[in-house]
């Protein structure tokens, strides 16, 4: 499960009214599976299917120079799966879920040759074996696909799955003021892009607001 990036009103049409259903009758995570569903028989469009990496992932992977041999990763609300596959591209064992069943066999069909494991799990009920257990976590537009609650339950079980010594990057909307409305998706603040430290978990290593469209980048670190 992933929130659009960017926001394109037509593409969006029926994540909106499908979420808008999902939210109306208490189930802020159902409408992901009908988007797939539908998506899957050509009567609804995947409005963050856009064919190509996130180019914040991109970019911050090349800044550092990233490898990942000998180290595991995990990429959640993983979608279509082309962060995972970037992600598995620079060495890393690389597990990708979505809480779509839809979605991951979509992305397994898509990427028939791939390395990534793709699994359908639920970001609020982590099996146990992943808490604590990845080098690299990735978080791109998930959370904020979420309302609150559950969001900040989300954010939590986002920084549980990061290893002693690991990182977690996170990118999102960023909130440009006034009152959150609507949505999904609904742009974080900063103080929610901070809350994936989890009360000093985890160090924040940089938060940073990227323009055109407006969104934060942030790395945080478990010592150890």
């Amino acid at each position: 499960m992933t929130a659009s990036d960017p926001v394109d009103e037509p593409r969006d049409r029926d994540a909106t009214r499908l979420a808008g259903e999902s939210l109306a009758a208490n189930d802020p995570t159902g409408w992901f599976e009908r988007l797939y569903a539908a998506a899957r028989t050509g009567d609804a469009i995947v409005p963050w299917d856009r064919e190509a990496p996130h180019p914040l992932l991109i970019g911050w992977t090349q800044e550092h120079e990233l490898e990942g041999a000998g180290r595991r990763a995990m990429v959640v609300g993983a979608g279509p799966g082309h962060d995972a596959e970037h992600v598995a591209g620079l060495g890393f064992a690389t597990t990708a879920f979505d809480i779509s069943e839809t979605a991951v066999h979509a992305a397994q069909e898509r990427h028939p040759d791939s390395r990534v494991e793709y699994v359908a799990a639920d970001l609020l009920d982590l099996p146990a074996e992943w808490i604590g257990a990845f080098d690299l976590v990735v978080e791109i537009m998930t959370v904020q696909a979420l309302p609150d609650p559950p969001r900040r339950a989300a954010i939590a079980s986002v920084a549980r799955l990061v290893a002693p010594g690991g990182t977690l990057l996170v990118v999102a909307a960023a909130h440009d003021g006034g009152a959150r409305e609507g949505g999904p998706p609904w742009p974080l603040v900063r103080e929610e892009v901070e809350a994936f430290a989890a009360g000093g978990a985890l160090t924040t290593v940089a938060v940073e607001e990227h323009a055109d469209p407006h969104r934060w980048r942030a790395a945080f670190r478990r010592p150890g």
